[in-house]
């Protein structure tokens, strides 16, 4: 029998502590009593109740939601319609379409975000939530892109032709087969835009303005004046929820709910 190398297992664990050990800690030092993030003084759940009672805070929260919201509706419809188009059209500029399609996640965010300032400025938008959405959405529909051609890409085509067989015409086999089969990677491909938009600190950073402070911005924000528990607070119900969603964008894309 042959010994197995402990490397890969090694290697694994040291992966998983370089990357979660910080998290754990901040996770952990949110719940600490005192007003030093570096010193532990006991359990209490008081910076959290002094979250929820912060006003600006709940104002960003509100503001980073619905930023999150607008942005993965308008990337779902427009990274969709992409996605079929692409898979239904079968030009000669397919290839260069869909790497321009998934270009804005290679672009480095400051880059977009100056972009972003420039076209903005150019057009005469002024900065705010609309800006914002624009933006969001724009470094948000590749996530949709993909994983919806991906879909459809895998899907057996034998299901569409069987349905025409039937008589069902084209838009009638694409609401009755296509959709239900994608619809798993458009539910997988906004959650995960949602958990993007909302966790974004550089693009917001250039088109905000002093109505529009998201959560993310708050927590820069706050960083430039010293870690402290209430800081780490926030940072753990951020991390939280982002993990929840990405959690669901997994779960909802091996599901076979809606498999054939």
């Amino acid at each position: 029998m042959k010994n197995r190398t402990p490397l890969p297992n090694l290697y694994l664990a040291l992966i998983t502590l370089i990357t979660y050990l910080p998290i754990f800690l901040v996770i952990v030092y949110s719940f600490n009593a005192g007003r030093l993030s570096s010193v532990w003084e006991g359990f209490s759940l008081h910076w959290y109740r002094d979250l929820l009672r912060d006003r600006s805070m709940l104002e960003a929260l509100r503001n980073s939601v619905i930023l999150a919201t607008a942005s993965s509706l308008c990337a779902g419809a427009v990274g969709t319609l992409g996605a079929v188009a692409m898979t239904r059209l079968h030009l000669r500029a397919n290839g260069l379409v869909e790497y321009l399609s998934t270009l804005p996640i290679m672009i480095p965010e400051i880059v977009l975000g100056m972009v972003f300032l420039s076209f903005f400025s150019l057009i005469g938008l002024p900065f705010g939530m609309t800006a914002l959405i624009a933006a969001h959405t724009s470094f948000c529909i590749p996530y949709v892109f993909m994983m919806v051609k991906a879909r459809l890409a895998g899907m057996d085509k034998s299901y569409v032709e069987a349905a025409r067989d039937l008589g069902a015409g084209e838009l009638r086999a694409f609401y009755d087969i296509t959709l239900p089969l994608m619809r798993p990677a458009i539910l997988s491909g906004m959650l995960l835009s949602f958990a993007m938009s909302l966790d974004d600190v550089v693009i917001s950073m250039f088109l905000s303005n002093v109505n529009t402070n998201t959560l993310p911005l708050k927590i820069y924000t706050q960083l430039r004046t010293g870690v402290t528990p209430k800081t780490n607070a926030l940072c753990a119900l951020m991390f939280g929820v982002t993990l929840l969603f990405g959690l669901f964008s997994f779960l909802i894309g091996r599901s076979k709910k809606y498999d054939l």
